[in-house]
């Protein structure tokens, strides 16, 4: 039975997630400024096109992805901003006390926690989540979503290449450091 020494210890990030946190926030102003630029600017579900395949519309998506639930009935605004919070706990939580060096999974945690604060602000001020980004094909639509959606889906994608790219390595201990 071998003694675990301090110098075996994980190193956590602690202070050194700041910068994550810092884009999280950055996230979030982001998302919220060109929510409020697109509702300032279009009409209600009155497309302008950018690109062939690319339009501004503004939605209100009362429900979760892609409008899952979004006929519920009111009750999802609730269930909705109880998830994303509990969900923003632990993503902050996880990437203080995170193992030190894993900067791509930090980047992934750092994005999909400024996408999901970004749309809990919106749940939380005006009862659902402004979209307004619509892409398509002739006459193929994806559902219309904004930054922060763009954010979490970035960031769930670096999660994922993360997991493939360092699943055998382990964390950075208080001996490698030394």
């Amino acid at each position: 039975m071998s003694m675990v020494t301090g110098r075996d210890v994980v190193l956590r990030n602690g202070m050194q997630a700041l910068p994550w946190f810092i884009l999280a926030a950055v996230v979030v102003l982001l998302d919220q400024y060109t929510k409020a630029l697109a509702t300032s600017s279009l009409e209600y579900a009155q497309p302008v096109r950018v690109f062939w395949w690319f339009n501004l519309t503004l939605h209100h998506n009362e429900g979760a992805a892609f409008s899952f639930l979004s006929d519920a009935g009111g009750w999802q605004r609730y269930f909705f901003t109880a998830l994303a919070s509990a969900i923003s706990v632990a993503l902050a939580v996880w990437l203080t006390v995170m193992p030190k060096g894993q900067r791509l999974l930090a980047l992934s945690l750092g994005l999909i926690l400024g996408g999901a604060l970004g749309n809990l602000w919106d749940r939380v001020a005006l009862g659902y989540v402004v979209d307004f980004i619509s892409v398509h094909y002739e006459n193929h639509y994806f559902p219309t979503f904004n930054i922060a959606d763009s954010a979490i889906s970035v960031g769930a994608v670096f999660m994922l290449l993360d997991t493939f790219l360092h699943s055998d390595k382990p964390a950075v201990t208080a001996r490698d450091e030394s």
